[in-house]
């Protein structure tokens, strides 16, 4: 019974209630059927309750009936009324049970200390105790009260010293020897004392495709870890009237019908600390990377509130991706959340790892999340970010493909708690969810197998709050709430396309801008194949830098107006000299906006190419096929040759008229050298 339906039967007794009055009521409702539907209806008005109550039902009664139209809690009128009668009937009457399994059966003696300590425990007149033997305990017994259990048996003391000595390895960490092991266990045997705790214990109804439904467990909370016997964890994902929706975290095969499950009382949660860095772990914490055993330095659960209002600082410093084309027109802040979206192979994935690899000597602490990826995917990523020295700082968490959907559910829960155990010590943190498509098709697939309603596209209708309250926890915080950041750069993947489809809408009206990869741009070797015209950033020009933003200049409108010149000459076969100037100068902008994979540029690189292509028009009469090796050469020279133009760019980041002179005459004397030598 619902501990809700126990509370509203105890206050009707204390507002004297009568039997004869309740009974009345209950038979109104089975002889008008619809007035308990109109009761139950939300969208009924209170008034119009009201007035049936007073007109229908005991003056005695009517109080108590409108509390529990007041509350919305009418559906409850049944459990109410099988509570209040069992409470109004008279001990003698009442059969209260308990179960007593053991290996021999008790003494008079031992039978009436069990039967005085339940009394007294749950307030009781008199309670009865079924018996019964079962000789694989070992010795001693359990008790068993409604959901309650308390084991005193020889296995429960076997299973209680197996948990301590396995904590007892935990805590030593990894670095401990074998003969210290030993030494370890010993003292931990010395010192372990039995504890007779009470479980909440409940059964599983029934059980398939990674949900288990369970009966019991009445005090049970949205959120919880439930433990089986097999030792699989599940966490409690709904909670009805008289059973759980539990989501497992692990394979359902030696979980069936009648199988035990004990509450643990912690919220889901993961392990964090700073022996993350560098390692890749799954969803629930523990590494897959096949090195040592990771010592945390804390817990924190995967469901966090995020920073209020208060605790929020507004976005003034950049995260520099290192690719020219978002840093100058579409830039990023720290503690802004910028989407990456696009169809499947447009190069999402890649310009999230060009960012974790450009935050190198930052101090900046990048974690990916890998949803519903192929493994060997995520082990090409982990390889290439091994090479460029990035795992240092990174952290992968992984819930591939071949996972239960739960894991794929929660992955990014974990992640985030991670990025926020550095946030609060004042770090800045990158976290990349590739990809939230495939999260929101794990949560459907839970949705759908805990038979809840499903909405627009089959998900269900939380499936926005499933996101908000993911994206909510990235900020940049006060020093006083502990100074850090976290930039989350979710990923998105479109269908041919289609930016109007549910998810899309819901994380493009969550995020503060998106970052639009086009698959024509990317076929047509444009890469990254970032759109110019849907891609925007409503946050990151405030974080921009000084010198960024003067280099940058006109450089959007300039795009725009190429591709609006190119669409229309295509009609046309003669063309002014203005319109050729035009056009060759945006064929230049979009050939230097190209860039290789795993080479982000520096701000000085961006700088210089941008003040030579957009303020100098360097590359207008350079042949498109040698834009790129020119700009290659050009950079190689400032930085071997005018290496404190360079460092100036770099230190003080920002650029004046006078900086922009001296760029623009070496750059000059440098193209006419290299024309000098070709001819």
């Amino acid at each position: 019974m619902i501990q809700a339906a126990v509370d509203y039967a105890k206050r009707f007794i204390d507002m004297k209630l009568h039997k004869e009055a309740i009974q009345e009521c209950r038979m109104i409702l089975e002889a008008v059927p619809q007035i308990r539907i109109d009761f139950e209806n939300p969208t009924v008005a209170l008034e119009k309750k009201h007035v049936v109550i007073d007109h229908v039902f005991p003056t005695e009664a009517r109080d108590s009936m409108k509390i529990l139209c007041d509350n919305g809690d009418f559906g409850l009128f049944n459990d109410i009324y099988d509570v209040y009668m069992d409470m109004k009937r008279p001990p003698e009457e009442r059969e209260i049970t308990a179960e007593l399994i053991c290996v021999e059966l008790p003494s008079d003696e031992q039978r009436a200390s069990i039967k005085n300590f339940l009394k007294k425990k749950y307030d009781l007149d008199d309670i009865i105790i079924e018996e019964r033997q079962d000789a694989s305990l070992g010795s001693g017994f359990i008790i068993k009260y409604k959901s309650d259990e308390y084991d005193w048996s020889a296995q429960g003391r076997a299973n209680q010293l197996k948990s301590f000595l396995h904590d007892t390895i935990d805590e030593a960490g990894e670095n401990v020897s074998r003969k210290e092991i030993i030494e370890l266990l010993k003292g931990g045997v010395e010192s372990f004392e039995l504890e007779a705790k009470q479980n909440e214990v409940g059964d599983v109804k029934t059980v398939g495709d990674g949900i288990a439904i369970i009966n019991g467990l009445d005090h049970a909370f949205n959120g919880e870890i439930l433990i089986f016997d097999d030792g699989t964890r599940g966490m409690v994902q709904e909670i009805r009237r008289d059973e759980l929706g539990v989501v497992l975290f692990g394979r359902d095969t030696k979980i069936k019908e009648g199988t035990r499950v004990v509450r643990t009382g912690k919220m889901a949660g993961v392990s964090v600390g700073e022996a993350f860095l560098g390692r890749v772990i799954d969803a629930l914490g523990d590494p897959i990377d096949g090195g040592d055993p990771i010592k945390a330095e804390d817990f924190r659960p995967i469901e966090c509130k995020a920073p209020s209002i208060v605790d929020r600082k507004s976005v003034s410093k950049p995260m520099e991706t290192g690719i020219l084309a978002i840093d100058s027109m579409f830039p990023i802040g720290r503690g802004q959340r910028e989407l990456i979206i696009g169809d499947r192979q447009t190069g999402k994935t890649s310009i999230a790892m060009d960012t974790i690899i450009n935050q190198k000597g930052k101090d900046v602490i990048c974690v990916y999340v890998a949803i519903g990826q192929k493994a060997s995917t995520v082990a090409k990523l982990v390889n290439t970010l091994k090479k460029v020295g990035a795992m240092d700082y990174t952290i992968v968490v992984q819930a591939t493909a071949s996972e239960p959907a739960p894991l794929q559910y929660i992955a990014p829960y974990a992640g985030t708690s991670l990025a926020e155990y550095f946030m609060y010590k004042g770090k800045d943190v990158l976290i990349v969810y590739d990809d939230l498509s495939k999260h929101a098709v794990a949560y459907r697939t839970i949705s759908l197998l805990l038979e809840r309603s499903p909405g627009r596209e089959a998900y269900p209708g939380d499936v926005f709050y499933l996101h908000s309250r993911l994206l909510e926890r990235s900020s940049r915080l006060t020093p006083e709430a502990g100074g850090g950041s976290i930039t989350a750069l979710p990923i998105i993947e479109t269908q041919a396309g289609d930016v109007s489809a549910y998810i899309p809408t819901n994380v493009i009206s969550i995020t503060d801008g998106q970052i639009y990869l086009e698959s024509e741009l990317f076929f047509e070797g444009q890469r990254p194949a970032v759109n110019v015209g849907l891609s925007v950033s409503r946050v990151g020009g405030a974080a921009q830098t000084k010198a960024m933003k003067k280099a940058a200049g006109s450089l959007r409108i300039d795009l725009a107006q190429y591709k609006e010149m190119e669409v229309f000459t295509q009609f046309s076969s003669d063309l002014d000299d203005t319109t050729k100037n035009l056009l060759r100068y945006g064929k230049a902008l979009m050939e230097l906006l190209k860039q290789p994979l795993g080479r982000p540029l520096s701000l000085a690189e961006q700088v210089i190419t941008l003040i030579t292509a957009v303020s100098v028009r360097l590359y207008d009469d350079i042949k498109i096929d040698e834009v790129k090796k020119f700009q290659g050469k050009l950079l190689e020279h400032f930085e071997n040759s005018h290496k404190a133009i360079v460092d100036r760019i770099m230190d003080e980041k920002v650029i004046d008229d006078a900086l922009v002179e001296e760029i623009t005459e070496v750059a000059n004397e440098f193209k006419a050298s290299e024309n000098s030598s070709e001819s």
